[in-house]
């Protein structure tokens, strides 16, 4: 019987959120923080998939996608590759990096589950993706999905950076005719629908008029390897082709609050009224099931930390006081008498 290897575990100095990032990140859709994770680690995932272009190093079972293909024949074609965490224990232990989990607790959570991990190579003259919104793709309820985009490599305007339409954070999910996206955008009186997201021909992307109405407010976002890019799953964003001579590499992970339900496996079936049990509990805790990592990562599935003093444990309300104010006030222990 073959024994799976295990995640090494290293320890890192914790991040602290700012309030200006707290602001930033709701305010623009997106945050980005510099040197979050260590060059070290950055390293250290480049070497591996060095190894995986070169053939020196394999992932069985992978789910690669080179457009809905599978794994490419030449390194050359490699585009990205999906929800390796499941299947690598350095993808496991990237998705679960303490330092990105730092500040997903400050932004989505306390509590934060990990949905899915996706790997781009993005090597010179591949294609970027058109305008997009990630909860299209990923629901869930309550709405709370978070992408975290770590550089491998530094990500440059040639390179196919990212871009954002701040201000988009605040639309809702558009749905197609299909009805993809439907269940996030419920009881809108002139939504409408959208044909073609994520196409990077911009006259047949029905997101176009919606980025048009954010004209003066579109960013290109650069970033230096340890960087990572965390986004809300309403901004919209895109990339463009890689018109460089270099690869922009990239490791994104998503995330939602473990207290949402998620209907969503990356295409594949589950069991019961959601695949909440299948996605790894990173922070926190839930009320709902949820999955152990593959590979031993630490993280509160495995490794709960002990519960942080939040204050008193009693219910409050907002009572009157003796000088006609309103104050807190605990519940009685005991019901009102009849």
């Amino acid at each position: 019987m073959a024994t799976l290897e295990m995640s090494p575990v290293t320890t890192y100095a914790p991040y602290r959120v700012s309030v200006e990032e707290y602001r930033r990140f709701r305010e623009q859709g997106y945050l980005v923080v510099k040197g979050l994770v260590p060059l070290d680690d950055v390293a250290e995932m480049n070497g591996f998939l060095d190894d995986m272009l070169a053939g020196r190093r394999t992932v069985e079972g992978a789910l690669i996608m080179k457009g809905f293909g599978q794994q490419p024949d030449k390194p050359d074609e490699w585009l990205r590759a999906h929800m390796l965490h499941r299947r690598s224990p350095i993808h496991e232990r990237f998705l679960l990096h303490p330092r990105v989990l730092d500040v997903l607790q400050a932004i989505i959570g306390p509590d934060v589950m990990s949905l899915q991990s996706m790997l781009f190579f993005k090597q010179p003259g591949q294609q970027g993706q058109g305008y997009h919104q990630d909860a299209y793709y990923l629901p869930t309820f309550p709405d709370t999905l978070c992408g975290a985009w770590l550089a491998l490599t530094k990500a440059t305007v040639d390179n196919g950076c990212l871009n954002f339409a701040s201000g988009t954070q605040n639309e809702p999910v558009y749905p197609d005719p299909q009805g993809t996206g439907q269940a996030l955008s419920v009881n809108f009186s002139d939504l409408g629908t959208i044909e073609h997201p994520s196409a990077t021909d911009e006259t047949i992307n029905g997101l176009s008029r919606v980025v048009k109405k954010y004209a003066g407010q579109t960013h290109t976002v650069e970033a230096d390897p340890g960087d990572v890019v965390f986004f809300g799953g309403h901004v919209i964003h895109w990339s463009y082709t890689n018109q460089s001579n270099t690869p922009r590499r990239a490791y994104v992970g998503h995330y939602c609050n473990a207290r949402s339900l998620v209907l969503w496996n990356h295409g594949e079936p589950w069991e019961g009224e959601s695949a909440n049990y299948l996605h790894i509990l990173a922070r926190g805790s839930t009320h709902l099931p949820y999955a152990q990592p593959l590979f031993g990562t630490p993280c509160a599935a495995n490794a709960p930390r002990a519960e942080v003093n939040v204050g008193p444990l009693q219910p409050m309300s907002m009572m009157g006081m003796d000088d006609d104010t309103l104050g807190p006030m605990p519940h009685p222990n005991e019901p009102d008498p009849e």
